[in-house]
Formats: C-alpha cells, structure tokens, sequence
C-alpha cells in the first residue's frame, strides 16, 4: 500500500455491549477509527461484526457503553441522524431495488442531500423552480461521476436485479458513495465474488478510500483482502475482542491465530 496521512480518531467506540434477550452479542467492545484509514474489522461467524456495525449505525441499541463520532458522544442513535451525520453503509445482503435503473438506484443515495422538492417549490413560487432543477442537475452530476468511477457506464440504464451479483455489489457501493459519507461502513463487500471481482472491488476500496478521502470501516472473510488493504484490524470472537492492531501484529497475535487465522495463515 502506498504511505498515506492517517489522521485524528473520527470515530470512537467505548465498552459496547449488546444484548437479545440472555444472549451476548457484544462485550464490552471498545477501539477507534481514524481518520482517512482502512479499519477491518474480522472474526469467525456469529463474532459480533455485523452486530457492532448496527451499533455504529443506529440499527441497534446498546445497553452498555457510548460511541463518539468527532467528538460528540452519543448513547442512541437512529438510523437517519447517523446518515445525516456522515455515515454510510453497506449491506451483506443487497437491498437494491431490483426492478430500478443503475442510475436510479445510486440516485437514491442522494435522497438525504436533495433539499429542493421540485412540486412544493413550484406550488409555494413558480418561479422558484428553476433553482430546482439547477439542484436536481447538479445532484444527476454527482451521480454520473459515482458511475464512471465504478466503471458501469455500460449498465447505467439497465436494471439492476437483471446484472450479475459482483456488478450488484458495485452498485451498491455507488449508492453508499452518493451520501458523500465521511465513514464509509461495508458489510462483507466481497461476498460471494470470484477473485477477479474481489480484486475489483479491493481496488475501488482503496480509490474511495484515496480520491474522496473517505475514511473505511469493513467487515470481511477473506484474510488476503483483509492483510493486503487494510490499515488497522480489530478482532472479535464469541462477542469479544481479542486482537487490535496492524495486520501484521494480528496475523502473529496467538490469540488470533488459534481462535481465527489457523496455522495454515
């Protein structure tokens, strides 16, 4: 990886803990993000990841513990005040609209930052709607420049339950950028992909982590991945954490090795 200025910690999580019902899905879970680094964060299924990820993103409550976001601390949060915050996310599972364009479909990434609402402009001063569809151009702008950057022009207009899934997951990834998030969070971006589509989607990683300066936060299996693009890794087993630290000093961390990695990595 080329040298990069990683910057002050943006994002802050201290002594987490999640609970359903008698079960422990988080304990006591605490580490940063940085500014403009690539922060993994790995475990074997049913670790916590995609629960700590909730957590960030006001999909879960937790009933321990507090996470900052530049400097402000908050004990709960929804989903929404999270996004207009500046933080975007990603899912395991794909929640695009299958039967929408590429276009239209990244274009609801832009639904928080569409201010103009082209209908009530015109109604409360028809001559106002103008400066609306200046807007709207504008927000259509930002949308073809997501498109060319993930490199699916040629899908623009196709729709989107009809591509492939590796391309599915890119698209989903262009909706995410259309927030313009400051945190990006991913949940498993490689999932179910061939190792050309990984090497893709590794790529476009590091291009939006290096061009829009966004700050990367992801869960994923592939250890490969993992080792060759992130910064820092977090390590969670059994809703605990056991390891924190460079890839290197995880990948010889014992606790790691024997709980995860295997002997083999």
């Amino acid at each position: 990886m080329s040298q990069k200025k990683i910057g002050d910690v943006v994002l802050n999580v201290q002594d987490i803990s999640l609970r359903f019902g008698g079960v422990k899905a988080l304990t006591n879970i605490s580490f940063d993000v940085r500014e403009h680094e690539v922060r993994a964060i790995i475990g074997p299924n049913g670790a916590g990841k995609s629960s700590m990820l909730n957590c960030i993103n006001g999909v879960y409550q937790p009933q321990e513990g507090s996470i900052s976001f530049r400097g402000q601390t908050f004990k709960h949060m929804n989903s929404r005040q999270v996004a207009e915050m500046g933080i975007a996310r990603t899912f395991q599972n794909l929640a695009l609209f299958k039967g929408m364009s590429v276009v239209d479909n990244i274009m609801t990434g832009r639904n928080l930052r569409i201010k103009s609402n082209l209908l009530m402009q015109a109604i409360r001063n028809p001559f106002s709607i103008g400066g609306a569809q200046k807007e709207e151009e504008a927000h259509r702008e930002f949308v073809e420049h997501i498109i060319d950057f993930l490199e699916i022009q040629a899908h623009r207009k196709a729709p989107v339950g009809q591509l492939p899934y590796g391309l599915q997951k890119r698209i989903d990834l262009g909706r995410a950028l259309a927030m313009e998030p400051q945190v990006l969070l991913l949940d498993e971006p490689m999932a179910g992909m061939n190792l050309e589509e990984k090497q893709d989607m590794s790529r476009f990683i590091l291009d939006v982590n290096d061009e829009f300066g966004t700050t990367i936060v992801l869960i994923e299996h592939d250890m490969g991945v993992v080792m060759d693009i992130s910064d820092r890794v977090v390590v969670l087993d059994y809703g605990k954490k056991i390891g924190d630290g460079t890839p290197d000093a995880v990948r010889s961390n014992e606790e790691v090795i024997s709980a995860y990695l295997g002997t083999s990595h």
